[in-house]
């Protein structure tokens, strides 16, 4: 009977050391995933926290990063389609020959995306094109152009200043075709 009490025991001292063990993994991972959280999105310092609290910013940051993604992706998407109907644009305008220059405005909320396309005879300035996004409220971000064969191609990428007022785009439009015609 003895026999059966010491195997007894050493089962439950295994089984105590197997828990512990497991116990001190799963600490050691709870700190690790803790330490990965960027210490300025925990309000409260990160010693104050329990370790279930620290599980549940960690489980929130992770949400964040995923809908960040999810946002990104969308714009991703979103920059590929504009490329590709850009593309369409640019080679629809040298198979057709279609009367120069040709102004396409795109307003995409608080982004306003203007492609022209001139020849290399119309001569018009463009600084004075981003005069006219700057005096109706956007801010350019970026612009550039390219030459291929007789045509210039212009892209201008910019943004809403003030997001409440926005950019009447009607009117931009309206101004570049004045200045470009």
């Amino acid at each position: 009977m003895k026999k059966i009490s010491s195997s007894s025991e050493a089962s439950k001292v295994d089984r105590k050391t197997v828990e512990r063990n497991r116990r001190i993994q799963m600490k050691g991972l709870c700190f690790k995933l803790a330490s990965l959280v960027p210490p300025h999105y925990i309000k409260p310092s990160k010693d104050m926290l329990s370790q279930l609290d620290q599980l549940d910013y960690a489980a929130s940051y992770i949400k964040q990063l995923r809908e960040r993604i999810e946002q990104l992706e969308g714009r991703k998407e979103e920059a590929r389609s504009l490329d590709t109907n850009s593309n369409k644009m640019i080679h629809d305008t040298m198979k057709i020959g279609s009367k120069l220059p040709l102004i396409d405005l795109k307003d995409m909320g608080s982004i306003i995306e203007v492609s022209l396309i001139s020849g290399l005879h119309k001569n018009f300035m463009f600084s004075e094109v981003i005069s006219i996004l700057q005096e109706e409220g956007a801010e350019v971000v970026s612009s550039s152009f390219s030459t291929v064969g007789d045509k210039v191609f212009h892209s201008i990428h910019a943004q809403v200043k003030i997001s409440r007022v926005g950019v009447e785009t009607s009117r931009v439009l309206q101004r570049l075709q004045e200045l470009v015609f």
